[in-house]
Protein backbone atom coordinates (compact mmCIF):
# COMPACT_ATOMS: atom_id res chain seq x y z
CA UNK A 1 0.00 0.00 0.00
CA UNK A 2 2.56 2.08 1.32
CA UNK A 3 6.61 2.67 -0.58
CA UNK A 4 8.81 4.95 0.86
CA UNK A 5 11.66 5.90 -1.09
CA UNK A 6 12.67 8.98 -0.10
CA UNK A 7 12.04 10.51 3.67
CA UNK A 8 12.42 14.09 2.78
CA UNK A 9 10.38 15.68 0.04
CA UNK A 10 10.89 19.29 0.90
CA UNK A 11 7.36 19.72 0.09
CA UNK A 12 7.00 20.99 3.32
CA UNK A 13 9.37 23.73 3.82
CA UNK A 14 6.52 26.36 3.04
CA UNK A 15 4.53 25.33 5.79
CA UNK A 16 2.03 23.09 4.11
CA UNK A 17 1.31 19.39 4.03
CA UNK A 18 -0.57 17.15 1.17
CA UNK A 19 -3.69 15.42 2.83
CA UNK A 20 -4.41 11.84 0.91
CA UNK A 21 -6.21 13.39 -1.78
CA UNK A 22 -3.44 15.65 -2.48
CA UNK A 23 -5.08 19.08 -1.46
CA UNK A 24 -2.29 20.99 -0.06
CA UNK A 25 -2.98 22.45 3.74
CA UNK A 26 -1.61 24.39 5.99
CA UNK A 27 0.76 22.37 9.08
CA UNK A 28 -1.60 23.87 11.33
CA UNK A 29 -4.90 22.68 9.79
CA UNK A 30 -7.15 20.39 12.22
CA UNK A 31 -7.03 17.78 10.40
CA UNK A 32 -3.61 17.86 10.32
CA UNK A 33 -3.82 18.23 13.95
CA UNK A 34 -6.08 15.21 14.11
CA UNK A 35 -4.35 12.85 12.71
CA UNK A 36 -1.04 13.88 13.89
CA UNK A 37 -2.20 13.64 17.44
CA UNK A 38 -3.38 10.27 16.62
CA UNK A 39 0.11 9.71 15.94
CA UNK A 40 1.19 11.06 18.95
CA UNK A 41 -1.46 8.38 21.28
CA UNK A 42 0.29 5.69 18.80
CA UNK A 43 3.67 6.63 19.99
CA UNK A 44 2.78 6.66 23.70
CA UNK A 45 1.20 3.14 23.14
CA UNK A 46 4.88 2.21 21.96
CA UNK A 47 6.08 2.93 25.08
CA UNK A 48 3.72 0.88 27.24
CA UNK A 49 4.56 -1.65 24.75
CA UNK A 50 7.55 -2.14 25.89
CA UNK A 51 6.59 -2.93 29.56
CA UNK A 52 3.64 -5.29 27.99
CA UNK A 53 3.24 -8.77 26.84
CA UNK A 54 0.99 -11.74 26.14
CA UNK A 55 -2.93 -10.84 25.61
CA UNK A 56 -2.41 -7.06 26.75
CA UNK A 57 0.31 -6.74 24.18
CA UNK A 58 -1.22 -7.91 21.50
CA UNK A 59 -4.33 -5.94 22.01
CA UNK A 60 -2.08 -3.11 21.89
CA UNK A 61 -0.31 -3.70 18.97
CA UNK A 62 -3.75 -4.48 17.03
CA UNK A 63 -4.54 -0.84 18.33
CA UNK A 64 -1.84 0.81 16.82
CA UNK A 65 -2.74 -0.94 13.66
CA UNK A 66 -5.80 0.52 14.26
CA UNK A 67 -4.46 4.53 14.83
CA UNK A 68 -2.60 4.30 11.79
CA UNK A 69 -6.16 3.33 9.92
CA UNK A 70 -7.59 5.96 11.90
CA UNK A 71 -4.80 8.41 10.88
CA UNK A 72 -5.50 7.40 7.20
CA UNK A 73 -9.13 8.24 7.46
CA UNK A 74 -8.26 11.36 8.98
CA UNK A 75 -6.52 12.37 6.14
CA UNK A 76 -8.49 11.75 3.31
CA UNK A 77 -11.15 13.83 3.90
CA UNK A 78 -15.06 12.64 3.63
CA UNK A 79 -15.79 15.25 0.74
CA UNK A 80 -13.20 15.33 -1.05
CA UNK A 81 -12.08 13.67 -4.60
CA UNK A 82 -10.58 10.31 -3.22
CA UNK A 83 -13.32 9.88 -0.49
CA UNK A 84 -14.39 7.29 -2.38
CA UNK A 85 -12.77 3.67 -1.41
CA UNK A 86 -10.63 4.96 1.16
CA UNK A 87 -9.49 3.78 4.19
CA UNK A 88 -11.82 4.35 6.99
CA UNK A 89 -12.58 2.83 10.87
CA UNK A 90 -15.22 0.49 10.25
CA UNK A 91 -17.92 0.18 13.78
CA UNK A 92 -16.41 -3.54 14.02
CA UNK A 93 -13.18 -1.95 15.19
CA UNK A 94 -15.53 0.17 17.59
CA UNK A 95 -17.32 -3.21 18.48
CA UNK A 96 -14.01 -5.06 19.23
CA UNK A 97 -13.10 -2.58 21.78
CA UNK A 98 -15.95 -2.61 23.52
CA UNK A 99 -15.74 -6.08 23.94
CA UNK A 100 -12.14 -6.06 25.18
CA UNK A 101 -12.96 -3.55 27.53
CA UNK A 102 -15.86 -5.54 28.92
CA UNK A 103 -13.65 -8.78 29.22
CA UNK A 104 -11.32 -6.99 31.20
CA UNK A 105 -13.77 -4.52 33.12
CA UNK A 106 -15.47 -7.85 34.68
CA UNK A 107 -12.43 -8.71 36.76
CA UNK A 108 -12.07 -5.30 38.45
CA UNK A 109 -12.55 -3.96 41.72
CA UNK A 110 -15.22 -1.04 41.49
CA UNK A 111 -13.57 2.32 41.85
CA UNK A 112 -13.65 4.12 44.98
CA UNK A 113 -11.67 7.08 43.80
CA UNK A 114 -10.17 8.63 40.82
CA UNK A 115 -6.67 7.14 39.70
CA UNK A 116 -3.46 8.55 39.97
CA UNK A 117 -1.38 7.84 36.51
CA UNK A 118 1.05 4.93 38.21
CA UNK A 119 1.47 1.87 39.47
CA UNK A 120 3.16 0.24 36.86
CA UNK A 121 5.05 1.02 34.24
CA UNK A 122 3.13 -0.41 31.47
CA UNK A 123 0.18 1.23 33.50
CA UNK A 124 1.55 4.58 33.89
CA UNK A 125 2.24 4.81 29.92
CA UNK A 126 -1.36 4.20 29.77
CA UNK A 127 -2.67 6.83 31.53
CA UNK A 128 -0.42 9.43 29.33
CA UNK A 129 -1.61 7.31 26.58
CA UNK A 130 -4.99 7.74 27.54
CA UNK A 131 -4.84 11.68 28.00
CA UNK A 132 -3.24 11.88 24.47
CA UNK A 133 -6.43 9.92 23.06
CA UNK A 134 -8.65 12.05 24.75
CA UNK A 135 -6.66 15.59 23.29
CA UNK A 136 -7.32 13.71 19.62
CA UNK A 137 -10.84 13.41 20.45
CA UNK A 138 -11.11 16.99 21.35
CA UNK A 139 -9.02 17.84 18.12
CA UNK A 140 -11.26 15.51 15.72
CA UNK A 141 -14.59 16.99 17.33
CA UNK A 142 -13.44 20.61 16.92
CA UNK A 143 -12.59 19.39 13.19
CA UNK A 144 -15.99 17.48 12.80
CA UNK A 145 -17.78 20.81 13.84
CA UNK A 146 -16.34 22.04 10.45
CA UNK A 147 -16.10 19.40 8.33
CA UNK A 148 -17.42 16.15 7.80
CA UNK A 149 -15.73 13.28 9.76
CA UNK A 150 -16.94 9.56 10.25
CA UNK A 151 -18.66 8.82 12.93
CA UNK A 152 -17.29 5.36 13.50
CA UNK A 153 -13.68 7.17 13.82
CA UNK A 154 -15.30 9.36 16.60
CA UNK A 155 -16.54 6.59 18.57
CA UNK A 156 -13.55 4.53 18.04
CA UNK A 157 -11.33 7.35 19.76
CA UNK A 158 -13.87 7.83 22.34
CA UNK A 159 -13.65 3.59 22.95
CA UNK A 160 -10.17 3.76 23.06
CA UNK A 161 -9.17 6.31 25.86
CA UNK A 162 -11.78 4.07 28.05
CA UNK A 163 -10.00 0.98 26.87
CA UNK A 164 -6.81 2.35 27.61
CA UNK A 165 -8.06 3.38 30.94
CA UNK A 166 -9.03 -0.31 31.62
CA UNK A 167 -6.08 -1.74 30.41
CA UNK A 168 -3.59 0.37 32.73
CA UNK A 169 -5.93 -0.52 35.86
CA UNK A 170 -5.70 -4.75 34.56
CA UNK A 171 -2.05 -4.38 33.93
CA UNK A 172 -2.08 -2.81 37.87
CA UNK A 173 -2.66 -6.65 39.28
CA UNK A 174 -6.70 -5.62 38.25
CA UNK A 175 -6.56 -2.48 40.27
CA UNK A 176 -4.98 -3.53 43.57
CA UNK A 177 -1.60 -1.54 42.24
CA UNK A 178 -3.69 1.90 41.16
CA UNK A 179 -2.61 4.71 42.72
CA UNK A 180 -5.99 6.25 44.47
CA UNK A 181 -6.50 9.86 44.55
CA UNK A 182 -6.77 11.08 47.98
CA UNK A 183 -9.12 14.02 47.84
CA UNK A 184 -7.28 17.09 49.88
CA UNK A 185 -4.93 14.67 50.99
CA UNK A 186 -2.12 16.90 50.90
CA UNK A 187 -2.84 19.99 52.76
Amino acid sequence: MVTLTRIYTRGGDGGETSLGDGRRVPKHDLRVEAYGTVDETNGVIGLARLHTSDEADAMLARIQNDLFDLGADLCTPEDGRKAEGALRIIEAQVVRLEAEIDTMNAALAPLTSFILPGGSAAAAWLHLARTVCRRAERVICALAAHEPVNEAAIRYVNRLSDHLFVLARHLNGNGAGDVLWVPGGTR
